[in-house]
């Protein structure tokens, strides 16, 4: 399995730049959009997304570090993480996404 880039970030808005940045900066592709409505009042947005990337190693730090830096220009990024060889089991929890719920 190939690597794998979370970034997590405040805002739908900030998600799809955050995905931009990632996609033209490195050959990576958008593995989902996933979302999470936290209670806490004190963030600044109603909307957690987290934006998942797949690709070599080189090419998913490159776009998170890419979409990390286009994020923090439109809200703020919460935290990125990188799995350089994601178990075969963590597949399924990649798939899962926020667009496509039922």
């Amino acid at each position: 399995m190939q690597a794998v880039g979370f970034i997590e970030v405040y805002g739908t808005v900030a998600g799809f730049v955050a995905a931009d940045a990632a996609c033209k900066s490195a050959n990576v592709i958008i593995e989902a959009f996933d979302n999470n409505r936290p209670k806490n009042a004190d963030v600044p947005v109603p909307l957690i997304i987290v934006v998942k990337v797949r690709g070599s190693l080189e090419d998913v730090k490159a776009a998170v570090d890419a979409g990390a830096k286009a994020a923090k220009e439109i809200s703020d990024v919460i935290q990125t993480h990188i799995i350089p060889k994601p178990q075969d089991d963590t597949e399924k929890l990649l798939k899962i996404n926020c667009f496509n719920k039922k």
